[in-house]
C-alpha cells in the first residue's frame, strides 16, 4: 500500500510534532521467528533498504510492517475438538467450562502457528512539515498507525475539509458516518459534485457506491443516468470515482480519503526525487479538493 508502490491511497493527518531517526530505531520492525509462538510483530522500516529515514528538512518518509501469524480455521476447528475430548478423558467430568475452552482453544493456536510464515503488510508514510501523508485507507490499519507513532510521541489527528472548516457536527443516520471525524458533509459535497466541469463523475468506467434508507447500492460502468435517479431519491453518495484532468481517484465521502489513483508516473530519479514529485501531486489534488468543498458547501 503506498504513495509510490502498487495503487496510490492517501489519508493525511496533522502531526504534532517531527520525529527524528532515534525513535524509529527505537520502534523499528523485528522478524517473527518461525519456531516461536509469537503472533504478531509491528514496527518501523526505512522507505527503501538502507535509506535514511530523514530525507530532507522537516520531512522523515518510512513504512510500517505489520506481520501477523493466524492459525488455518479449519484445522484449528479440528485440533480444538481433540484437546477437547482429551480433556474429558483425563479428568472424567461431563464437559469442559467456558473458560478452560477458551485456554484449550488458545493451546491449539499456538501449536499451529509455530513454523508458519506470517502474512505481510507494508504501508508507505511521510511526514511532511507536521502533515501525515499515509498510503492507506484501511481504518484498521490507519488505527494501528497511530497508536505506533503515539509511542514515538507524535500525535496524530484526521485531517479533512469540514474539521478545517470549522463545520459543527451533523447527526446522521448512516453507519459510516460513526466512524472519528467521519460526516455525512462528504456525502453531501459529492452530490453537488455531480455535473461539476472540474471534476467528473467517472463517465466510462465509472464506480458510485450510494445509501437509499437501509439499501446499500453500486454503480459501475456508465453509471451517470442511474446515479440522477437514485439522487432525486435521497439517495446518499457513499463513494464515487472521479476524474480530474487526467488524474482519476476515488473518493471515499464520509472520510474524504482517497483511493486508487492514477497520477502520471513520475521520472526514473531517485526515489527521494519522485516521492517529493508524488507529495506535490497529492498535495495539488487534496488542495483543489478543499477549495471544492468551501464553495460548494
Amino acid at each position: 500500500m503506498g504513495l509510490l508502490t502498487g495503487s496510490v491511497c492517501v489519508t493525511p493527518f496533522k502531526a504534532s510534532s517531527h520525529v527524528d531517526e532515534s525513535t524509529f530505531e527505537a520502534l523499528a520492525y523485528e522478524g517473527i521467528d518461525l519456531a516461536s509462538e509469537v503472533k504478531e510483530s509491528i514496527g518501523f522500516i526505512p522507505f527503501e533498504p538502507e535509506a535514511a529515514y530523514q530525507i530532507g528538512a522537516g520531512r522523515v518518509a518510512f513504512r510500517m510492517r505489520i506481520d501477523r501469524r493466524r492459525a488455518d480455521s479449519v484445522q484449528l476447528r479440528e485440533r480444538h475438538k481433540q484437546l477437547l475430548l482429551t480433556e474429558l478423558e483425563q479428568t472424567g467430568v461431563p464437559y469442559v467450562p467456558s473458560g478452560r475452552r477458551a485456554e484449550l482453544r488458545h493451546l491449539a493456536e499456538e501449536e499451529l502457528i509455530v513454523g508458519r510464515t506470517p502474512t505481510s503488510t507494508v504501508i508507505e508514510c511521510c511526514i511532511d512539515n507536521k502533515m501525515l501523508y499515509a498510503g492507506t485507507t484501511s481504518k484498521v490499519h490507519l488505527g494501528v498507525l497511530q497508536q505506533l507513532l503515539r509511542k514515538a510521541g507524535v500525535a496524530t489527528e484526521i485531517h479533512n475539509p469540514w474539521l478545517e472548516k470549522g463545520l459543527p457536527e451533523e447527526w446522521s443516520d448512516l453507519p459510516e458516518t460513526m466512524d472519528p471525524a467521519a460526516s455525512i458533509y462528504g456525502c453531501r459535497f459529492l452530490a453537488k459534485l455531480v455535473g461539476d466541469p472540474e471534476f467528473l463523475i467517472e463517465p466510462e468506467q465509472g464506480y458510485v457506491r450510494l445509501a437509499s434508507e437501509d439499501t446499500r447500492i453500486t454503480l459501475s460502468g456508465d453509471v451517470i443516468t442511474d446515479l440522477h435517479r437514485y439522487l432525486t431519491s435521497d439517495a446518499d453518495i457513499l463513494a464515487a470515482k472521479l476524474l480530474h484532468k487526467d488524474v482519476r481517484f476515488t473518493i471515499d465521502a464520509t472520510t474524504f480519503r482517497l483511493s486508487a489513483i492514477k497520477f502520471s508516473r513520475p521520472g526514473n530519479q531517485s526515489w527521494v526525487e519522485n516521492l517529493d514529485v508524488r507529495l506535490e501531486q497529492i498535495r495539488e489534488l487534496l488542495d483543489l479538493l478543499y477549495k471544492k468543498f468551501g464553495r460548494l458547501i
